[in-house]
C-alpha cells in the first residue's frame, strides 16, 4: 500500500484516523517497552537458574539487547524516512514478538543469549517509523502533545513488564513470561498492517508559513553530505537545540531507566521481597503514577507553554534536577516504607520527560529526517539505559561486594553511584533551550524548500 490521499479527506474524519493510529502506536509501544522491561524483573530468577554474576547477567539481559538495537537502529531509520514506515513498523513489531516467545523455550545461557539479540533486532525499527508517522498525522503545535500520549506506551508496557510478568513468573517461571507476552504482538502486527495507511510525508509542515527569524539556517547551509544518516548527523550538530535534546534525554534515560532496571532486583535483595512482591509493588507505580505524570506532561503541553518551546525545556530541566534527589534518597533508605515512598515520587518523573523530548525533537528537524533523528536519541539514549546503566552497576556491583565487603547490599552503593547523574540530564535539557525557537524556525524554512 503507497502513501495516503488522506490529506483530501474531509476533517473531521482525518481527526477520527490520526486518534485512532495514535491510540494503536501507543500499544504498539506499550509491547516495545514490556518485552524489555520484563527482563529487570526476572533478573534474578534468570541469574540463579544460569549461575550468572550481577555483570554477566547485566550482559545478558541488557546489553545482548542493546548490541544489535542499537546498531541496526539507524539504518533502519534512515529506510523510514524514505520508505513506507507502516510495514517497517509491522514487520518489527513481529520480530520482536516472536523472539520474545522463543526466548520462553530457551534451555541454556547460549538458546537466550541469542533470543535477546533476536529482540534487539526487532525493537530498533519500533519507535523512529512510530514517532516520524505521528509527525504526520499532527501538526507541529499538537506534536509536543500527541507525542505525550503515545509516551503513556511506557507507563503501561512497563507495568506488564512489572505486575504481569512476576505474576506470571510466580505460577509458570520466567519462561512461561516470556511466552505470554510474546504472542499478543504479533497479534497487533496483523492488525496495523491491516488498519493503518501510510500517511504523506510533511504534509502538515509543507502548510506551515516559513516563519523563519534572521537566525534560521536556509538549507544549502546544512551542506550536500552523501549520506542521509551523515546529512542528518551534520544538521543536529548545527543545530545546538537538537544535539542538546538528543543528550539530555540519554542522559536522563541512563539515570532514570538505569535505576528502574536494577530496582526489581535491588528490592529482593536488601529489602527481602521476592519476585512476584517486588512486581507487584512496582507495577501500580509505573501504571498509576507513571501515568499520571505522562497525564500531566500532556496537560501542560496543551497549555500556554507549549506554545513556547524555551518553556518546555525549563519545565524539563526543574522537573529533572528535582526529581534526581528523591532517586538519591530512596536507594539510601533502609526501609522499605520509606523506599516505597520516595519511588511513589521518583516514578512519575521517570515519564515525564519522554514525550515532550520527543515531540520537540521531531519539531527542531525537518521531515525528511525525523525517523533518523529519532533513531540518533534512541541510539545514544538506549546506550545508556540497555549496556552502559546495567553494565556499569552490575560490574561495579561485584567489585564491592568481592573486594570490599559490601555482600548483599553492593547493589545498594552501586545505584547510590548512578543516582546523582539526574543533574547531567537537567543541564543539557537547559542548554536545549537557548536556541531552540530559532531551531525551529530553521526546520519550517527547509521543510518550505523541500
Amino acid at each position: 500500500m503507497g502513501e495516503s490521499t488522506s490529506a483530501e479527506r474531509p476533517e473531521p474524519q482525518r481527526s477520527v484516523r490520526r486518534w485512532y493510529v495514535l491510540g494503536l502506536l501507543t500499544l504498539v509501544y506499550a509491547l516495545n517497552i514490556a518485552d524489555r522491561f520484563s527482563v529487570s524483573t526476572l533478573i534474578e530468577p534468570i541469574r540463579l537458574e544460569l549461575g550468572l554474576s550481577d555483570s554477566g547477567v547485566a550482559f545478558l539481559t541488557g546489553v545482548a539487547l542493546a548490541l544489535f538495537y542499537v546498531t541496526i537502529g539507524i539504518p533502519i531509520a534512515v529506510l523510514a524516512d524514505r520508505m513506507n514506515r507502516r510495514n517497517i513498523l509491522a514487520v518489527s513489531l513481529a520480530v520482536w514478538s516472536a523472539m520474545t516467545t522463543l526466548c520462553g523455550f530457551a534451555q541454556s545461557y547460549w538458546q537466550l543469549l541469542c533470543g535477546r539479540f533476536g529482540v534487539g533486532i526487532g525493537e530498533a525499527g519500533g519507535t523512529p517509523p512510530s514517532t516520524s508517522i505521528l509527525a504526520d498525522e499532527f501538526p507541529p503545535q499538537r506534536r509536543p502533545m500527541a507525542l505525550t500520549i503515545f509516551a503513556l506506551g511506557a507507563c503501561l508496557g512497563a507495568w506488564l513488564g512489572s505486575s504481569v510478568t512476576g505474576d506470571i513468573a510466580a505460577h509458570f517461571g520466567w519462561r512461561g513470561a516470556f511466552r505470554a507476552l510474546g504472542v499478543p504482538g504479533v497479534v497487533c502486527a496483523v492488525v496495523l498492517w491491516l488498519t493503518v495507511r501510510e500517511p504523506e510525508r510533511g504534509r502538515n509542515d509543507a502548510r506551515e508559513a516559513p516563519d523563519a527569524g534572521r537566525d534560521a539556517q536556509a538549507p544549502e547551509d546544512v551542506g550536500a553530505p552523501r549520506s542521509r544518516l551523515i546529512l542528518t548527523l551534520v544538521y543536529v550538530a548545527q543545530h545546538r537545540s537538537a544535539l542538546h535534546l538528543i543528550l539530555g534525554g540519554s542522559v536522563a534515560t541512563f539515570w532514570s531507566w538505569g535505576l528502574m532496571w536494577w530496582m526489581p532486583t535491588f528490592l529482593v535483595r536488601s529489602h527481602h521481597l521476592t519476585v512476584a512482591q517486588a512486581g507487584d509493588l512496582l507495577g501500580p507505580m509505573h501504571l498509576l503514577a507513571g501515568t499520571a505524570g505522562t497525564l500531566v506532561a500532556g496537560w501542560l503541553m496543551t497549555g500556554r507553554a507549549a506554545a513556547d518551546a524555551t518553556r518546555i525545556t525549563r519545565l524539563l530541566t526543574g522537573v529533572t534536577a528535582l526529581a534526581t534527589l528523591p532517586s538519591v534518597a530512596l536507594v539510601w533508605a533502609g526501609s522499605e516504607r520509606a523506599t516505597t515512598l520516595l519511588l511513589w515520587v521518583f516514578v512519575p518523573a521517570v515519564y515525564f520527560y519522554i514525550g515532550p523530548i520527543l515531540g520537540l525533537l521531531q519539531n527542531v528537524v525537518p521531515p525528511h529526517m525525523r525517523a533518523t533523528t529519532c533513531a540518533l536519541l534512541l541510539f545514544t539514549a538506549n546506550v545508556g539505559n540497555l549496556a552502559l546503566a546495567p553494565q556499569l552497576v552490575g560490574v561495579l556491583s561485584d567489585v564491592l561486594a568481592r573486594y570490599f565487603g559490601a555482600g548483599s547490599e553492593s547493589l545498594r552503593w552501586a545505584l547510590l553511584a548512578l543516582a546523582p547523574t539526574g543533574f547531567w540530564a537537567a543541564w543539557h535539557l537547559w542548554l536545549s533551550g537557548k536556541t531552540i525557537r530559532a531551531d525551529e524556525a530553521a526546520a519550517r524554512l527547509t521543510a518550505s524548500a523541500l
